[in-house]
């Protein structure tokens, strides 16, 4: 009775009001789910619900192991999650100076993000410096250099270095960061071979001479290594391949335990820019092995030899008709197992998506690889005919081979969780969408606010539109909503006394 009385006084103003705050709400709701969703790849009210309602109601976190065997099996896969996501120093990275500040000096953008400029740095000072470094003027200067933060204060304290002496790390950084093409770096690096050579001969004599000469050798070889393998890359860019190829292989020959570098990535560009593809296959032989981590160079290019066997004579229409042959079979296999290492790659080769610079660090297996990948190997897979076209018709057909949600690989370790976050890190966002694999779904708390918010924003206009009519609506629904309520409550009423019912309604 009291209910109906209730409804009877409120206006269709009410009910405007009602709704439209309701849509107001909904819509603001929305936009922050959404907001949140896109640059965390999460929904922020799930993410409060499980990391904090479900403990206090007593919920128990999936994550916790609930035998030894289920925490040695997390603690291997979190181990395998760890050397997944870890971010390696690109191969084939440009030069800053000749390359990627030029992109800037046309286009106004910064191609590199501080995080990836911020790792470089660490990997300078990690090469390029050592405990002894006080002993010597020139190395103390250029220890503190590496890790300067301005450009400028940088190279002025390059120059400052070799006003003392030829340093040879002082000459690498004037190469990178000042010269502003690749005969200017070329020369400068050239310059640090010549100090870098006599260093590490004189500190290879005296290396059993105590820990701190072994550090120094270590850092003098690693400066050395450096310097070669960039003057092979200057000699790749300025079209002396065969000269590039046959310095890497030197190289690879002096120093074959530091597989850090990855200079056999450097020279298996070379080699398919040569057409040189038995040496390819050779190459291939010895590091696409499976002791060894995989990349998307490796996969990729012994995807290419495949596919280069019989991609010139490749039909679909052919295939659907008489089945793949053999060799078509092993080509597609190829395919779907670099698909499946690096699923980001084939929208950049067959340019469904735009390429940016690569930057100076990648993620296995994330965009940042795809990217490295597609910028130094497009023009490979273009110049083999119909390997592109076997790609395009081919690609797609991995992901059906791969278990869904993913829990397993096929041919790898399931796709790392962590590689979306990291690249976005390493990639200029403000100018270059992150290419997420697999797609997230849209959460059910977004589509959920959706639905509230078009839903109200309906019946506010409705309301508006139709005040008297919505407004007699609204009374039958609520009256129908209210109606099990009010019969409880008679019911009460006329089985409990009238003085003690009303003693209860005072309270």
């Amino acid at each position: 009775m009291e209910v109906s009385m209730f409804l009877n006084t409120l206006t269709p103003k009410f009910y405007v009001a009602l709704t439209g705050t309701s849509s107001l709400i909904s819509g603001l709701i929305l936009i922050f789910e959404w907001w949140y969703f896109r640059k965390y790849g999460t929904s922020f009210i799930e993410q409060v619900s499980v990391s904090h309602l479900r403990p206090l109601l007593g919920g128990v976190d999936s994550s916790t192991p609930s035998n030894s065997n289920s925490t040695n099996g997390e603690a291997d896969s979190s181990r395998q999650s760890v050397s997944e996501c870890k971010v390696w120093r690109n191969p084939l990275n440009l030069f800053r100076g000749a390359e990627y500040n030029r992109y800037t000096w046309v286009t106004g953008r910064e191609p590199l993000t501080y995080y990836d400029m911020n790792l470089s740095a660490q990997d300078h000072q990690t090469f390029f410096t050592c405990d002894s470094d006080h002993l010597r003027p020139a190395d103390a200067i250029m220890q503190k250099a590496w890790r300067e933060r301005n450009p400028q204060a940088r190279i002025s304290a390059a120059h400052e270095a070799l006003e003392l002496e030829d340093c040879a790390t002082a000459y690498i950084l004037l190469a990178e960061e000042e010269a502003t093409t690749i005969m200017e770096a070329e020369r400068l690096f050239k310059q640090a071979l010549k100090a870098g050579e006599s260093c590490y001969r004189r500190s290879q004599q005296l290396q059993h001479h105590g820990t701190q000469y072994e550090a120094q050798h270590r850092r003098d070889t690693n400066v050395l290594v450096y310097i070669k393998r960039r003057l092979a890359m200057c000699s790749r860019k300025l079209g002396r391949t065969r000269e590039a190829v046959k310095m890497m292989r030197d190289l690879m020959k002096e120093f074959p335990l530091l597989s850090m570098f990855n200079i056999h990535e450097n020279l298996l560009e070379s080699l398919l820019e040569l057409q040189n593809y038995a040496d390819v296959q050779a190459v291939l032989a010895k590091y696409d092995d499976i002791s060894l981590p995989k990349s998307a160079t490796i996969c990729y290019t012994a995807a290419l030899l495949k596919a280069r066997a019989v991609s010139d004579k490749f039909s679909p229409e052919a295939a659907s008709r008489r089945g793949l042959s053999t060799a078509e079979m092993n080509a597609v296999e190829a395919i779907h197992r670099a698909v499946e290492f690096n699923p980001h790659v084939p929208k950049y080769l067959l340019e469904m998506k735009s390429l940016i610079l690569p930057p100076e660090h990648i993620l296995k297996r994330g965009d940042s690889e795809a990217i490295a990948y597609a910028f130094f190997h497009l023009q490979h897979w273009k110049r083999v005919e119909g390997a592109l076209n076997l790609l395009h018709c081919t690609w797609e057909g991995t992901f059906r081979m791969i278990p869904y949600p993913l829990e397993k690989g096929h041919l790898f370790y399931p796709y790392p969780i962590c590689t979306e976050t990291a690249d976005r890190e390493l990639l200029p966002t403000v100018f270059h969408e992150v290419s997420v694999y697999p797609k997230k779904e849209l959460p059910f708390f977004i589509l959920f606010t959706a639905g509230l918010c078009s839903f109200t924003a309906m019946l506010a206009l409705l309301t508006h539109q139709f005040p008297e009519l919505m407004g007699v609506f609204a009374k039958a629904f609520l009256s129908t909503l209210f109606a099990p309520l009010n019969f409880i409550m008679e019911k009460v009423e006329s089985i409990l006394p009238s003085s003690l019912w009303h003693q209860l309604t005072r309270i």
